[in-house]
């Protein structure tokens, strides 16, 4: 990933910022440029919470080329509160551990690193969120 480009994703990154619909309340992630529920535009940002629920996962034990020093690691589908679906990794957990319907809360992660001196490249997990918080 080139230097803008990580530039630019960096609200939705490290805030989960997507927009809401003005004309059906539709709350969006990631942007797009039409709203998917009523494809009319949707342009006003949003900031999601970042709490949800696993809603599917899955644990990766042979991982794609780039990702084998993370093996083994969970991807789920998070909803977030507001609705959407997001998919990220999750962090802080056993994988044995894992159910659907376990709450969680986006926390700030290194995703990668392009060798021992080139970009690092931040971006959102889920971690398990405790019911008293």
């Amino acid at each position: 990933m080139r230097v803008a480009q990580n530039w630019r994703l960096k609200a939705q990154r490290y805030n989960l910022t997507g927009e809401i619909c003005t004309e059906c309340g539709a709350k969006i992630f990631p942007p797009r440029d039409a709203c998917p529920e009523c494809a009319r535009p949707a342009r006003t940002p949003y900031t999601f919470s970042g709490r949800g629920e696993v809603y599917s996962f899955t644990t990766l034990y042979d991982a794609p080329a780039g990702f084998q020093r993370y093996a083994p690691y969970t991807v789920a589908l998070v909803r977030l509160d507001e609705g959407p679906l997001v998919t990220a990794q999750l962090a802080d957990i056993d994988p044995e551990e894992i159910r659907i319907g376990l709450p969680v809360e986006m926390t700030t992660r290194r995703l990668s690193a392009e060798g021992d001196e080139g970009l690092i490249q931040y971006g959102y997990k889920f971690r398990p969120r405790f019911w008293n918080q």
